[in-house]
């Protein structure tokens, strides 16, 4: 069992891992060594989730996770099949504990009496101008 917060825990035999070629660096070997990892688990697996973690884990996840409710994690940075599965481990465990931990609710703040201050101080400097104008226009006759 991987521990990942709180009661939330992944039982490590059921991520399945897959190997795949990669692309970009890798010398000689590209073509012939299947350095990249994909990672599968099914959320079902997870134990401790609820579903309030379910919905923030779907939607930091996006298109990682697919219909059927398996989060898929492909790791290729590293030239090594042993980096690339320790990145893609990495990688699943914090989405999990990133999705775990609730948001801060947000609390609404009023505008400090100085900002108000200049706010309104904006604004009737604009109207003056703006009246400026029209009393200059008013003389040129048209209408």
């Amino acid at each position: 069992m991987i521990p990942i917060i709180g009661q939330i825990a992944i039982d490590d035999s059921r991520i399945v891992e897959n190997f795949i070629r990669a692309s970009g660096p890798g010398g000689q070997n590209v073509n012939k060594v299947a350095s990249a990892v994909q990672l599968r688990l099914a959320l079902a697996d997870v134990t401790g989730l609820t579903p309030e973690i379910e919905r923030r884990l779907a939607r930091f996840a996006g298109r990682r996770l697919t219909e059927d409710g398996v989060l898929v994690i492909t790791a290729r940075r590293f030239r090594t099949q042993e980096r690339n599965r320790q990145d893609a481990f990495e990688r699943l465990v914090a989405l999990l504990r990133r999705a775990a931990v609730p948001p801060a609710p947000r609390r609404p703040t009023r505008p400090t009496a100085a900002s108000n201050a200049r706010r309104l101080e904006q604004k009737s400097r604009r109207a003056a101008l703006k009246q400026q104008r029209r009393s200059a226009g008013d003389d040129s006759g048209n209408g």
